[in-house]
């Protein structure tokens, strides 16, 4: 018969100490590296917005087309000697961009756009190394939390999607009357960029706070928050495909009055070219004027939005949403200095940085809407 406990007698008396569980549940799960996993994050987030800047100054110097070749391997050795570089120059010869717009180039200028393509293939090779080695290794020391492989692993399958897709839009400025590669194509590419950084970005999020964290703070989510942020966060992307469409045609290099256009709401001739969808992607004016009018939209939705936040019990969400909110306000005004000064490439690439800050913070405020960071009721 066993022996009787006494009523207040503790329940792992007399236990072997070793087989007393300790914590809960998610206490046992495998926590793996997240320290060390988020700061591989940070540096791959680092990169990534590197690449999305040298990648814009690649085609505000229009040197994306001077390598018309794709070799993963041996495409990441430059030209060695001076029988290298001409045969590089004598390619470069045969596409169109050099034969309708650079004929009569030197091979000192055929260097210049040269190198800014190279280096920008060779960061997405590096990119793609320390995504490799990082991944592997935290996998091979089995350091990797729980649930966590398949995220990691897709942001491995997404640099390899990306690198595929660019070498799709470099393609389509190789032949017939291109002078640039297609600007949807650049769009496409762009957009990807941007989607691979919000991953990033969530991510390491998530790994800056413990999953117990998380699952507490979950309860207190704020719903209509997170919907109108997330509408929000769509409506950013929209925008940033319909600056890369801009600036895929160099749309605004044309019109640099402010706020109207050539002197009018609508610019001139906006469907001029046949058939009329062509001009949705091709009309500079059109695309211009489609990019202004979305960016004001984005503006007052931006107000919407940050009116709603202003109703949340929650300081640090508070901060997060005015946070956008002063950045949005900030993008807009480089947006119309971009304009304004034709596009020059040291405007226009703050423009483009600026619209990774703020893609950064509509994540940032939107992951505070479903993960509010505790505060007690003296600090409400």
């Amino acid at each position: 018969m066993a022996d009787q406990r006494k009523l207040f007698e503790e329940v792992s008396a007399g236990q072997d100490p070793a087989k007393v569980p300790v914590g809960g549940l998610i206490d046992a799960d495998r926590r793996g590296a997240r320290g060390a996993i988020r700061l591989w994050l940070m540096a791959l987030f680092a990169l990534v917005m590197v690449m999305i800047s040298v990648g814009g100054l690649t085609r505000l110097t229009d040197s994306g087309l001077s390598i018309t070749e794709w070799n993963v391997v041996s495409g990441a050795m430059p030209p060695m000697n001076e029988a290298d570089w001409l045969v590089e120059f004598d390619k470069y010869k045969e596409i169109p961009e050099y034969q309708l717009q650079n004929k009569g180039m030197s091979l000192a200028e055929f260097k210049v756009i040269y190198w800014w393509e190279w280096g920008h293939r060779q960061l997405g090779r590096f990119i793609g190394l320390v995504w490799a080695v990082g991944f592997f290794g935290f996998l091979l020391a089995k350091r990797i939390p729980v649930g966590w492989v398949p995220r990691l692993l897709g942001l491995g399958v997404l640099g390899g999607l990306q690198g595929a897709v660019g070498w799709w839009m470099v393609a389509s400025g190789l032949g017939g009357q291109m002078l640039d590669v297609a600007s949807y194509r650049l769009a496409t590419h762009l957009g990807l960029a941007f989607i691979i950084l919000g991953f990033i970005s969530w991510f390491v999020f998530l790994l800056g706070r413990e999953e117990r964290d998380l699952m507490q703070a979950r309860r207190n989510r704020e719903d209509r928050l997170f919907r109108v942020s997330t509408g929000l966060l769509h409506f950013a992307f929209l925008q940033i495909l319909l600056g890369a469409l801009v600036a895929g045609i160099d749309a605004g290099r044309n019109y640099t009055d402010w706020p109207l256009m050539a002197g009018g709401f609508l610019p001139p001739y906006p469907f001029d070219i046949q058939p009329i969808w062509r001009n949705f992607f091709e009309n500079d004016g059109l695309v211009q004027f489609i990019h202004r009018m979305s960016g004001y939209l984005l503006f007052v939705f931006g107000v919407i939005v940050w009116r709603r936040s202003q109703m949340s019990g929650n300081a640090d969400t508070r901060f997060r949403f005015n946070c956008v909110f002063a950045m949005l306000i900030l993008q807009m005004m480089i947006g119309i200095g971009t304009v304004i000064y034709g596009a020059v490439w040291h405007i226009a690439i703050i423009h483009l940085i600026g619209a990774v800050i703020l893609w950064v913070l509509i994540l940032r405020a939107r992951f505070a809407a479903l993960y509010p960071v505790f505060q007690s009721v003296r600090g409400a």
